[in-house]
């Protein structure tokens, strides 16, 4: 390295390692450009593994929100079977405000984030999400919206896109019409449902084993209790106007898409690496 002298003191001194201009140009050609370390090798002439130490050199931009209430929608999406990160976003800022890296979701990972949430000045006023066992209760005293599109996907597990009997078809119609009802239309339509078909639901086979009865229609059944399970929560969004919820977590599963869309051009990356690219698209 350099070495100076002061001409006045006689002090003398070796200049730091000064980081590499290139490696913001790096990052974003690696993340946003989709080039693989091959590429970018290629195209700066340089090795590999000095393309991938200035890659882990650069140091990430943070844009932290100042304390405010807000209007959250939070999930989680995995990159493997034990690998996911938990996200709070703001729709109306369009902001992440929140993530963390887990390895399986439940309700205590959402209590711990609420926590530290609160803890560095942000209030909840409104919550969306995506309807897992348990998440609600976190948040007992907070407006909580189920989001209808998840709501409209447990019903196509339960009796597919195309239902045979004339009973699937017409409860498939009334979870897709969820966006275009009140509530109390919703509840109106499903009562009449319930009443045309609840003898055709309370049908029984008498199980393989020869001991006892099974309801015929179980998927059916589910389908219908989950629609009438989920009803105060699919339509909170109405209820509170001024808070401006959003009846679905959209906003944030765009993020996830565009996530994985981008890490998907990179194969074989360290744990560390792959979360540094999820924080970079976190903070857009």
């Amino acid at each position: 390295m350099q070495r100076y002298k002061c001409q006045k003191c006689g002090l003398q001194f070796q200049s730091k390692e000064r980081p590499s201009r290139q490696r913001k140009v790096l990052w974003n050609q690696y993340v946003w450009g989709k080039q693989t370390l091959n590429q970018l090798s290629a195209t700066f002439k340089k090795c590999v593994p000095v393309i991938q130490k200035e890659l882990d050199g650069h140091v990430l931009e943070k844009h932290d929100v100042s304390p405010q209430p807000l209007v959250l929608i939070a999930d989680v999406t995995f990159f493997g079977r034990s690998y996911g990160v938990l996200v709070f976003r703001s729709p109306l800022l369009k902001r992440n405000i929140y993530y963390k890296e887990i390895t399986r979701e439940n309700p205590e990972i959402y209590r711990q984030a609420k926590i530290e949430l609160e803890n560095k000045g942000f209030t909840i006023k409104a919550i969306v999400l995506d309807g897992k066992r348990g998440i609600r209760e976190v948040f007992p005293d907070i407006p909580a919206q189920m989001c209808q599109f998840h709501q409209t996907a447990i019903l196509k597990r339960y009796l597919t896109s195309r239902p045979k009997t004339e009973a699937g078809k017409e409860l498939r119609a009334i979870g897709l019409a969820l966006k275009f009802l009140t509530e109390k239309d919703f509840l109106i339509l499903l009562e009449e449902w319930y009443t045309r078909w609840k003898d055709f639901l309370k049908e029984k086979t008498f199980a393989a084993d020869e001991k006892h009865w099974n309801h015929t229609h179980r998927r059916m059944r589910s389908a219908y209790r989950s629609l009438k399970t989920n009803t105060p929560f699919l339509f909170t969004y109405q209820k509170y106007p001024e808070l401006k919820i959003p009846n679905t977590t959209n906003s944030l599963d765009g993020f996830f898409g565009k996530t994985k869309t981008l890490l998907r051009v990179h194969k074989g990356l360290t744990q560390e690496r792959r979360y540094k690219i999820i924080q970079e698209i976190l903070e857009k």
